[in-house]
Order: structure tokens, then C-alpha cells, then sequence
């Protein structure tokens, strides 16, 4: 299969609200945006970018047994530096904190929010794993992503 996209698209119950936090606190642009449905977009380096798109739970093309709020979903945000991410969206702007900034074990530095759906957002910093997890990864992710940082 030859793919031309991927991206969540997630149920909200205001999806204006929603689409006002990711545009105010994760810089995404819209693209589309109407009362039950906003695309929105982020451009990352080079040519990369990410979506996100937002659609009323209660809009006709959701099956009637589906129509309600996002659950069991955790949209993963990897940053450089997760520890100003965690100042700028947790201590300046007090957003809804799940899970306070920790180190694991398997290689990450993050901590959790919750949009205003209750949809989680995981904020990540790669760092290196244990020795033991280190064993899990098919490749040494953290320690390419410190060669990349170094040229």
C-alpha cells in the first residue's frame, strides 16, 4: 500500500476549544477548519511536518455507537529539551498535569498533560536507556540522535 498521509484524527466534544490549546500551546496552524472538523498542521525541520485533526464526537460521520470523547489515547511529543517544555506548559501556563517530569528506565525523560478533552499528551525527551532496557532497542535511537545533534 502506497501512503499519502498519516495522522490522528481525534474526537473532542469542543473542538474549537481543543483546536485553540494545540494551536496556542503546540504551535499548530490551521489548515481547514469548520464547526465539527479543524485540521491543523505543524511544520518541523526541513520538509517535515505534523498533523493533527479534530472532529466533533457527535458529527453524523462517526458510527452512532463511537460518538464520545477520545479515550485510551496518549499523543507522544518529542522535544530537545523537555525540561523548558515542562517550565513553559506546566509551571508558566498550568496546564493539566497527569504525570510529573521523570526519568525511565526504557529511555525517556517526560511528563504528561491532558488536552481539554482529557486526551494525554506525552511530552519526551530521549535519553539513554538503562544497560538493561538498552538490550530491548533494535538499534541505539538515543545515541544516533546525539551523533545528529553533534554535527
Amino acid at each position: 500500500m502506497k501512503m499519502n498521509s498519516f495522522y490522528p484524527v481525534v474526537m473532542s466534544q469542543d473542538v474549537a476549544k481543543s483546536a485553540d490549546f494545540y494551536q496556542r500551546y503546540f504551535g499548530f496552524e490551521v489548515v481547514y477548519e469548520s464547526d465539527w472538523y479543524v485540521s491543523l498542521r505543524k511544520t518541523g525541520e526541513g520538509q517535515c511536518f505534523y498533523e493533527l485533526a479534530l472532529l466533533s464526537a457527535s458529527h453524523s460521520t462517526v458510527p452512532a455507537s463511537y460518538r464520545k470523547r477520545a479515550e485510551g489515547l496518549i499523543l507522544n511529543m518529542e522535544v530537545d529539551n523537555v525540561d523548558s517544555e515542562y517550565k513553559r506548559l506546566v509551571l508558566d501556563a498550568n496546564l493539566s498535569l497527569e504525570q510529573d517530569i521523570r526519568d525511565e528506565d526504557f529511555g525517556q525523560r517526560h511528563f504528561i498533560l491532558s488536552d481539554p478533552g482529557g486526551v494525554l499528551i506525552d511530552v519526551i525527551a530521549i535519553i539513554p536507556p538503562s544497560e538493561e532496557e538498552s538490550m530491548n532497542y533494535v538499534q541505539a535511537v538515543w545515541q544516533q540522535e546525539g551523533a545528529a545533534a553533534d554535527n
